[in-house]
């Protein structure tokens, strides 16, 4: 159940209404984040995504790591080839040939603030590794063939191109959480953390152009936050950049005025001029959502620095590291309260929305599993899709609802509240069209067939309508 402290039963009187046109860029259609998916089973899918709408799947680092834990994919051993749970450099090919086939887009996740942490099996820092190179020498013929750039007789990394050993302390002080590793508690020496001298840096721009080469068309930077933009800018070169979207993981509790969003992501936009996750806007949702919150803090968020600009925010209602981590398992979104974040990410204009699926990893009841295909998601998939282009105009809102167009192709209305409502629209001011039958595409039922001037839209309690024009 939800309530407000201002609980309000009926529409305003006086309709308030607010224009925003967002521009559109080739950055807006929805990703689908495959996380942890073998490249083979997103190989396989691919004409199913692109059925579903989808335009571009985000896949797990592609490099070469051990372990079976989602998480091992995050601590690379070398960038030079491409092996892992989920498959090497020829099951990576394949898998972009086959999105590609059907006109979706492939994005990759990297890793390149640090390296593996094995100082279990090393008293060095040589990466890969004598073990790894003994294997590369004993299985050159596969290994040169998918090898993606180098040479594997030797080492990739040495001692001098980490910084000294030492953990995060101090997670206000940029310079201290840039520098320093990032450690597990309990004596952990920490991730190796590389530094930014200039045979790291040929080295990860070798391996982000051999994935261009191959067809990849986004990246994920991870950690983003414990890179300075120094070490950022060198290595996206303007020809890297190019025809690429990137975009930079920086969790935030807040927009502008929030320490950590002005400290490391306000910092990292304008230095790098990169896209990131929309943390601002997932935390306008959660406060607006959530008990007490209103539904006004979602008619224009970025006027307040609660929201990133149109064209460089990555929207979503979760991403891997919330239900993945202790830490942050606090924001996990409720499940109902899940379903109107993703109508509104997805019904709005502007950003890139993201949505997430996986195979259960966090032991959360399969929650997010085979997510990216329930038919309220694929719905709002379609309505994303058919909107694109169209401008957006909030018609109505209060602490409970907001009702919002996007010209006259399609209308977006959220109740977050446990009473419906009603909610009366003056058409000819909205300009929309009559005589035609607006279906919700969430539930599947709903139509609205416009034919006078006043037309009332009714949102039930706890639910979102996303109505297209048919």
């Amino acid at each position: 159940m939800k309530s407000t402290s201002s609980l309000k039963k009926f529409s305003r009187a006086a309709i308030i209404t607010s224009t925003l046109l967002f521009s559109q860029t080739s950055f807006a259609d929805t990703i689908l984040h495959a996380f942890n998916w073998s490249y083979d089973e997103v190989a396989a899918k691919a004409q199913e995504i692109a059925d579903l709408g989808y335009k571009k799947v985000l896949v797990s680092p592609a490099y070469k790591s051990s372990g079976t834990e989602w998480w091992a994919r995050y601590q690379p051993q070398d960038f030079r080839v491409i092996e892992s749970p989920l498959g090497d450099t020829n099951d990576f090919k394949d898998m972009v040939n086959a999105l590609n086939a059907k006109g979706v887009e492939t994005y990759a996740d990297i890793v390149f603030n640090h390296m593996a942490n094995e100082s279990y099996k090393r008293s060095d820092l040589n990466y890969p590794g004598s073990e790894i190179l003994t294997d590369y020498a004993a299985n050159s013929n596969y290994y040169n063939a998918i090898k993606l750039f180098g040479d594997l007789q030797y080492n990739s990394f040495g001692a001098n191109d980490f910084h000294p050993q030492g953990c995060i302390t101090d997670w206000g002080n940029p310079g201290h959480v840039q520098y320093w590793r990032l450690c597990g508690g309990n004596g952990d020496t920490g991730l190796p953390d590389l530094d930014a001298n200039s045979w790291v840096v040929s080295q990860q721009q070798a391996y982000l152009q051999a994935l261009k080469n191959i067809g990849v068309t986004g990246f994920r930077v991870d950690a983003a936050k414990h890179m300075p933009s120094s070490h950022l800018n060198a290595v996206f070169t303007s020809n890297i950049k190019n025809g690429v979207h990137v975009f930079g993981e920086i969790i935030t509790s807040g927009g502008a005025g929030d320490n950590s969003y002005d400290s490391f992501l306000a910092p990292y936009l304008n230095e790098t001029g990169h896209s990131a996750y929309d943390f601002p806007l997932f935390a306008s949702l959660r406060s607006a959502l959530g008990f007490g919150g209103s539904m006004n803090q979602l008619v224009d968020p970025a006027a307040y620095g609660q929201a990133l600009s149109p064209d460089k925010a990555v929207t979503f209602s979760v991403t891997h590291d919330i239900p993945n981590n202790d830490g942050f398992r606090y924001q996990i979104l409720d499940a109902t309260d899940e379903v109107l974040a993703n109508a509104y990410i997805m019904g709005r204009d502007g950003g890139s929305p993201m949505i997430y699926s996986d195979h259960n990893e966090s032991n959360d009841a399969n929650r997010w599993v085979n997510l990216y295909k329930r038919a309220d998601v694929a719905g709002m998939v379609k309505f994303h899709n058919a909107a694109q282009g169209y401008g957006m105009q909030v018609m109505n809102f209060n602490d409970c609802i907001i009702l919002f167009k996007r010209d006259h192709i399609g209308i977006v209305g959220i109740n977050k509240c446990d009473s419906g409502q009603d909610v009366w629209v003056d058409t000819s001011v909205h300009n929309l069209w009559w005589y035609k039958n607006y279906r919700d595409v969430v539930e599947g039922t709903d139509v609205q067939n416009i034919n006078s001037q006043w037309h009332k839209f009714y949102l039930p309690a706890r639910k979102a309508r996303m109505w297209l024009m048919e």
